[in-house]
């Protein structure tokens, strides 16, 4: 319960850090309101809980909403060039999660515009019909204190993009039983290609 009884001044004073206890939601204006709330909907496996004409909200567990989408016709799309926002993620659970979850976009005709082994994550970047970037992950290390320790190590220091995989290898893989270390774990570059050239995309289905 909120110590209402301390004065904010003393309270701010005594913290050595107030920062926000979760990361509540994203809202997304649009021109495509229909297909916007559908593509999330979709993808997060989400429900509605509240539609009218001007606003959507969405949201896939115990949080109120996690999505909102503004009706706004007369927006204009985003330039990709653009400074903004590049992308929002989303971690799944497990890898057989991740995999089951672009199984079930791809057989949807929703696939990934790059796959990418970053180190710290597995992820898959969609495009939403705005042409914002969703980028769905899992954790490839078990424990925060890995995870961290990966970003000071090395190897990430020379490669902080990443290398780009084949998901339906990495599905053939996962099916096949290769151990779960091997699946998550970075391969090094191919051969006479930099960090830069993991950033290409190709074009959505």
């Amino acid at each position: 319960m909120d110590d209402v009884a301390t004065p904010l001044r003393e309270r701010s004073a005594r913290a050595a850090r107030i920062a926000p206890a979760k990361f509540a939601h994203v809202v997304l204006k649009t021109a495509n309101y229909a297909a916007m709330i559908e593509w999330y909907a979709t993808v997060l496996e989400a429900r509605v809980v509240h539609e009218s004409p001007f606003i959507t909200f969405l949201t896939y567990d115990d949080e109120h909403h996690r999505v909102a989408v503004i009706n706004a016709p007369d927006s204009a799309p985003a330039a990709d060039g653009a400074a903004g926002v590049h992308h929002i993620a989303y971690t799944h659970a497990s890898l057989g999660d991740l995999l089951a979850t672009y199984r079930r976009l791809k057989d949807g005709g929703i696939e990934p515009v790059r796959c990418i082994n970053h180190g710290p994550t597995t992820s898959m970047y969609y495009r939403d019909p705005d042409g914002l970037r969703v980028e769905l992950q899992i954790d490839n290390f078990a424990t925060t204190a890995e995870l961290h320790a990966y970003f000071q190590s090395r190897e990430f220091a020379d490669n902080p993009i990443g290398v780009i995989f084949d998901p339906e290898r990495l599905v053939r893989d996962y099916e096949a039983g290769v151990p779960m270390a091997e699946l998550v774990r970075r391969p090094p570059l191919p051969a006479g290609v930099t960090p830069l050239d993991m950033r290409r995309e190709r074009s959505p289905a």
